[in-house]
């Protein structure tokens, strides 16, 4: 739609389209069939850092949760946690040798990866360490009650420790499950495997599928059990997946995990074929680049609290030395709302599996294509609107649409009218980057329409036009900042 074209009477119909449904929430007006979606994310592993891969699952995930929405789907958000396994042994028979009650009950989090971090690097030098986590492990498969007991307190101290952090970003999940559920399933489906031919025994003692006749290289076969009967990440993935469509018959599943795990997602979908599932065609695997340089002033990110104190505390130094900032109710609250959008907006600005390098510098700033800018913008469309002097009208019908015909009035009508068709092309492509770049431009031309389309000073009828139009900028602009995860501030 070229601005230059756009008649009064279009205008005016674009305007009331925004002012009567997005006022209330936005929604694709003409959406697809509705379908059941599984969205599995963040999935951090128990005690270990919540690095920054971990960060881009979680951000990400929710993004695609919150598409999935937006165009009418049910959406059922999982956190997968990695509870289960050979790292979580060595967190077991670590806290046997390293662990200490207090500093337990004092912060159970950063003693649970000190502890972990120290069964890790003597365990390369100590084979003894090794053996007591396998040991540790197959106690807990064995179902002895003293492991069980240590598992469930670790566990139950880390979901506690995310969902704070979670609180924090604005993300909530439907389900807590894990590998930890499905251990005692794998016999089960390593039996039906093997009724069904498909379960190969090594020399190593190991067991496999083969997938030769699907894939080539590593992907070609599937490791399932090792020679000690123990199971493995791929094969409770499985067990997962089965349950899950058991239970929620679902049209899509995504799981959203880096790039370097293609090969993983290949030899689950390959095993649920090899099986007979014809469901295994709907899951998907939403791929994502590596980042790099992710530190905050104390050195390399551990928890992702850190990457959120950092961005908050250096959001509101930047704001106590800018002489524009208002006084603001909680000062504390606005720096973390702008800090949170300024990452996401970084890590979003570009397709999902390309890897960037993490610019602190750069992310903060509030000119330029940043988070920042955005939520400045939203901030200065809300203050334009409370010094108005008088109300945004209630009606488009109320207003002449022929007074919104300069340049910067009719450009920003044609961006405003493309936000569904930006909507739906993100969802196709299951791309952030394609609404960051329509709300960059967004922004910009907001910004040359403010500097030239007064409303305060302005006659009535004009500023009233002036008003509604920009008011419409800003429920698109809120629309589009919510889905990608961010909360607009009235203030900064």
């Amino acid at each position: 739609m070229k601005g230059s074209l756009l008649s009064p009477a279009v205008i005016q119909k674009v305007l009331d389209t925004i002012q009567k449904t997005y006022r209330c929430g936005y929604q694709l007006a003409k959406q697809p069939k509705r379908e059941k979606v599984l969205i599995d994310y963040s999935s951090p592993n128990i005690a270990k850092p919540f690095h920054a891969g971990h960060l881009r699952s979680t951000l990400i995930g929710n993004f695609v949760a919150k598409i999935n929405s937006t165009v009418g789907h049910e959406v059922v958000r999982i956190n997968y946690l990695g509870d289960w396994g050979l790292q979580f042994g060595l967190l077991g028979a670590g806290f046997k040798r390293y662990g200490s009650e207090t500093q337990l009950a004092d912060n159970p989090i950063k003693h649970l990866f000190d502890v972990y971090v120290e069964a890790n690097k003597m365990a390369d030098k100590d084979p003894v360490i090794e053996r007591e986590a396998r040991e540790f492990i197959q106690s807990m498969e064995q179902g002895d009650s003293n492991s069980l007991n240590l598992w469930q307190r670790f566990r139950q101290y880390s979901i506690e420790d995310y969902i704070k952090t979670y609180r924090r970003l604005g993300i909530e999940f439907d389900e807590y499950s894990g590998e930890s559920q499905y251990w005692n399933k794998t016999p089960q489906l390593l039996e039906d495997l093997t009724m069904k031919g498909l379960l190969q025994t090594t020399q190593k003692g190991t067991q496999i599928v083969d997938l030769s006749d699907m894939y080539t290289g590593h992907s070609s076969y599937a490791t399932l059990a090792r020679s000690d009967g123990t199971s493995l990440y791929l094969t409770r993935d499985i067990t997962a997946a089965i349950d899950r469509y058991d239970h929620h018959k679902f049209d899509r599943m995504y799981y959203v995990v880096d790039k370097s795990q293609v090969n993983h997602f290949k030899q689950l979908i390959g095993v649920l074929r090899m099986m007979g599932y014809s469901w295994a065609n709907r899951i998907h695997h939403i791929q994502f680049g590596r980042v790099t340089g992710m530190k905050t002033r104390r050195g390399e990110v551990v928890f992702l609290a850190d990457i959120l104190d950092e961005a908050r505390t250096r959001m509101l130094h930047n704001m106590q030395v800018t002489d524009t900032t208002k006084q603001l109710d909680d000062p504390d609250l606005t720096a973390e709302q702008l800090g949170i959008s300024a990452v996401i907006l970084q890590d979003f600005a570009r397709r999902l599996s390309k890897d960037y390098k993490f610019d602190w510098d750069r992310l903060l700033q509030s000119q330029g294509n940043t988070g920042i800018f955005l939520q400045y913008t939203h901030a200065r469309l809300y203050s334009l609107e409370q010094q108005a002097g008088f109300p945004i009208p209630s009606s488009v019908e109320s207003i002449d649409t022929s007074h919104l015909q300069e340049p910067e009035a009719i450009d920003l009508v044609a961006h405003i009218a493309q936000f569904d068709s930006i909507v739906l092309k993100a969802y196709q492509e299951m791309e952030p980057h394609v609404i960051v770049k329509y709300l960059l431009r967004l922004g910009h031309l907001v910004s040359s329409a403010h500097k030239k389309l007064r409303v305060k000073d302005s006659p009535i009828e004009i500023a009233q036009a002036r008003l509604i139009l920009f008011n419409s900028a800003r429920l698109t602009l809120a629309h589009g900042m919510d889905i990608l995860g961010m909360k607009p501030v009235d203030q900064m």
